[in-house]
């Protein structure tokens, strides 16, 4: 089969794992009486992502083959996302949090290195045939996207989005991309013999690369960015169900399809992934980024003054501008760490950047958002209106975005040289 068409599938697995539970889960945490424990739920991800992915890095870079280990992190991954629903379902009404967030946590503690390791196994592919990476992989990519959005439909039309059995969903996918990857290219691992240091022996060369002014400024604001990725995620669909207490709004389209409604974002954001090459080809990184920045300011704001109503264009909006938001930042990083690092470290250094933004950035973010919402939404007095702090919440989302893109913009280098056609 065409390498391009194999890694087609791998990359739409390895995303219809996550979007089977990643909007929706909110909704049934709440149903079952842990919305407050909702920001924690999303948080974790962000948590794991502090160590496992670079670990993983690491492990594929010195010992195990990038494939092999992918197959071996999604199959614990499935294992321990289908306990959670099994114990879910057991314990209805009844789940407690610690028992359901460690099982879940332990899933996402292996499926977190996976985005990573897809990559370095995509990218393996693809120089292995001779073939331009930045113009072949974001088409590639652009399954997974809908992966993702194909996941979000199932549990939405499936009557599951308030339910533990999208857990089942995500975990079976999990394994089946475990048995998946297997199949891929080999890839090379650095065992040649060669008496390291302990640095280099633990693949901490990787870090490194903050000796140098532009890829620790990088680095830095990738985890300043990364703060906004999960915040929509945990949020935007509680948010659309939360105008569903109105009752000229109660059967709107909104609230009753809040998931799928969701979905256009990752449609925007298959179709944005397109745009890649020729943005960073024709503007290079540092404008590629502004971009993405600035349309988070955008995908927030358009939040705070969107409505079922009249305003539901903003919300349509923010859903389309998300694909620039996101793509701008996650994937045109990806490859200009690719770009911009040696072969020996080139899985840690995309386990680095996936640790600033998917760690330590994720993190902060989700656990400073739910500082703010429940602040403004779920602390106030039972009966409230909570929809006006629901506007506040998202236009200083769009303040902290805008910052970060000044700041940018005024501190980080680099002078691109566009390709001669």
């Amino acid at each position: 089969m065409n390498i391009k068409i194999r890694l087609t599938i791998l990359n739409f697995l390895e995303f219809a794992v996550w979007g089977a539970y990643l909007i929706s889960m909110g909704l049934y945490l709440a149903g079952e009486g842990l919305g407050s424990q909702i920001g924690w739920f999303y948080s974790v991800q962000g948590f794991v992502s502090l160590c496992m992915p670079a670990l993983m890095g690491i492990v594929a870079d010195k010992w195990i083959q990038a494939q092999r280990l992918l197959g071996l992190c999604h199959a614990l991954a499935g294992v321990f996302m289908i306990a959670a629903c099994f114990y879910s379902v057991s314990a209805v009404g009844n789940v407690s949090f610690g028992v359901l967030f460690t099982l879940y946590t332990l899933s996402v503690a292996f499926y977190m290195p996976t985005i990573a390791l897809t990559n370095s196994v995509a990218y393996n592919a693809l120089e292995r045939e001779h073939l331009d990476i930045v113009k072949v992989f974001p088409p590639i990519r652009t399954f997974g996207t809908i992966g993702f959005i194909c996941s979000m439909w199932a549990v939405n039309l499936l009557g599951i989005k308030s339910t533990p059995y999208q857990f089942a969903l995500s975990g079976g996918l999990s394994l089946l991309m475990a048995f998946y990857s297997l199949t891929m290219p080999a890839c090379p691992v650095n065992q040649d013999g060669t008496k390291k240091s302990i640095v280099e022996a633990l693949g901490l060369r990787a870090f490194a690369l903050f000796r140098n002014y532009r890829m620790a400024v990088f680095f830095i604001f990738s985890m300043l960015l990364g703060s906004c990725l999960q915040i929509t995620n945990g949020y935007a669909a509680t948010y659309l169900e939360a105008w569903g207490a109105l009752p000229q709004f109660a059967d709107s389209l909104m609230v009753k399809y809040s998931v799928i409604l969701t979905s256009i974002s990752q449609m925007s954001e298959a179709l944005c992934i397109l745009l890649i090459p020729f943005f960073l080809s024709r503007f290079g990184i540092k404008k590629v980024m502004l971009i993405s920045m600035l349309a988070w300011v955008f995908r927030f704001g358009f939040f705070a003054i969107g409505n079922p109503g009249s305003g539901f264009v903003f919300i349509i909006l923010s859903m389309i501008v998300y694909g620039v938001a996101f793509d701008f930042f996650n994937i045109s990083g990806s490859l200009f760490v690719d770009k911009e690092t040696e072969l020996s470290i080139r899985n840690s250094a995309q386990g680095l950047f996936m640790m600033m933004t998917n760690g330590f950035g994720a993190t902060i973010g989700m656990l400073s958002a739910q500082v703010v919402v429940n602040h403004y939404v779920f602390n106030l007095p039972e009966g409230s209106d909570v929809l006006p702090g629901w506007q506040t919440c998202w236009f200083i989302f769009a303040a902290y975005a805008l910052v970060v893109a000044v700041l940018f913009a005024l501190l980080f280098h680099y002078k691109h040289e566009p390709k001669a056609e």
